[in-house]
């Protein structure tokens, strides 16, 4: 039997005022917020100042609110608040990515401890609805990988410079003004919104709970019109990918970088802000699912599917952190990796492997995920822009669409 829901809401932002919309739009759902809490007094908003509350207590010390949504963009405050509406016996829905990634295994422990539901499906992939299809439908599958584009504003810039041969610099501008990328764009085009997805993605199909600083991150940040030409020349295009993939039975490797993609990889013809997920399995094979990553409106509808959910006492179970084959995390691959370089002496500063083929300020070598990850700083302060080309040394990773990408030397 669905109860009634009333809403304490943190937080008026994009993602918000989306689901403010969208609550109001859904005629088969009824819920009731509340209260809303903001931080900023001065800031304009869609609805007027009397329907805004600035002290987190007014919904913590409501017992009348039964449902905290955290939609707040500081991971730290976010946490806080999360953290005591579980332990007042709140149940909550948030969106917020980085703070469940950089405490995944405390939050868990306090659902259980408390009693509690924390649902957090828009915190991954916009409007897909994968982490509840991880929990329910691949919940005894024995899981190879899932990966994809995990995030809409660097998928948005790649397809605008790739298909409309604009400037990095014009295709930020354009996602940023459709909101699609913040004023400081850090968290999507280095990277680190696809991993803290990626992290929780991983703990909801293998059972592992891996910290952020533990998993390779590379962005497009550096991207220049080179690489986009080189990518064009063998007839692929670069995807900022995420992906976590099991390497053998007892061991699995995270990681998000630039791949080169071809026509015959789905991920190649999906443009703009859409992300894609796809799941690979022993038995189920191979499975895609694409929907918005990026916007107010995919975002809230997520965060309106967590709200109904909760309204059926709906929990995460964790399955597969308490099955008995459990996984652990590796970086211990050797990918084959692009590099474009505009110093020849970041080579030296790298342990390369071994070298497939070079141009005057490129090469394809293998390296270690580990070299990656120690040394990513000083690949990003170089701008030099590494791109995977699904190709590794060691024979771990087995999906399909990692393995025999060709690429040849365009010199």
């Amino acid at each position: 039997m669905r109860k009634q829901i009333n809403i304490g809401l943190f937080g008026f932002g994009c993602v918000g005022n989306g689901l403010y919309d969208v609550l109001s739009n859904s005629p088969g759902f009824k819920a009731d917020i509340k209260k809303i809490v903001v931080k900023n007094k001065h800031k304009k908003r869609s609805l007027p100042p009397e329907k805004f509350l600035y002290h987190k207590s007014e919904i913590l010390d409501d017992p009348d609110i039964n449902l905290v949504v955290e939609l707040i963009d500081n991971a730290t405050d976010a946490f806080e608040i999360v953290k005591e509406a579980l332990q007042k016996g709140k149940n909550v829905v948030t969106a917020n990515k980085k703070m469940i990634a950089e405490n995944f295994s405390e939050l868990v422990e306090l659902q259980q401890k408390y009693g509690c539901s924390l649902l957090y499906e828009a915190s991954s992939c916009g409007s897909i609805p994968i982490l509840r299809t991880l929990e329910e439908y691949y919940d005894n599958e024995l899981l190879n990988s899932v990966s994809g584009i995990f995030n809409g504003s660097s998928n948005y810039i790649l397809t605008k410079i790739q298909n409309e041969n604009i400037s990095y610099e014009t295709a930020l501008k354009q996602a940023q003004e459709l909101g699609f990328a913040e004023s400081n764009p850090k968290l999507d085009v280095e990277g680190y919104d696809a991993k803290y997805k990626l992290i929780i993605v991983a703990g909801h199909s293998f059972g592992v709970f891996i910290k952020p600083e533990q998993v390779l991150n590379l962005g497009i940040q550096n991207l220049q019109k080179q690489d986009v030409e080189y990518a064009k020349q063998n007839h692929k295009k670069i995807r900022l990918i995420a992906g976590v993939y099991k390497t053998d039975k007892k061991h699995i490797t995270l990681f998000v970088a630039p791949r080169f993609v071809d026509k015959n990889d789905p991920l190649y013809h999906v443009d703009n802000e859409y992300n894609a997920v796809t799941v690979e399995a022993a038995f189920s094979d191979k499975q895609l699912f694409i929907g918005k990553g990026a916007g107010g409106h995919p975002t809230g509808s997520a965060v309106l599917s967590d709200i109904s959910a909760n309204a059926y006492d709906y929990k995460y179970e964790y399955k597969k952190r308490f099955q008995s084959h459990q996984v652990e995390y590796t970086n211990d691959i050797e990918p084959e990796i692009y590099i474009r370089y505009n110093h020849k002496n970041i080579l030296d500063k790298l342990e390369i492997s071994s070298v497939s083929s070079f141009g005057t300020n490129y090469i394809l070598a293998y390296i270690s995920l580990k070299e990656l990850l120690n040394k990513k700083e000083l690949i990003n302060q170089s701008g030099s822009l590494v791109v995977f080309t699904g190709n590794f040394k060691t024979p771990y990773i087995k999906q399909p669409s990692l393995l025999h990408v060709s690429l040849t030397n365009s010199e």
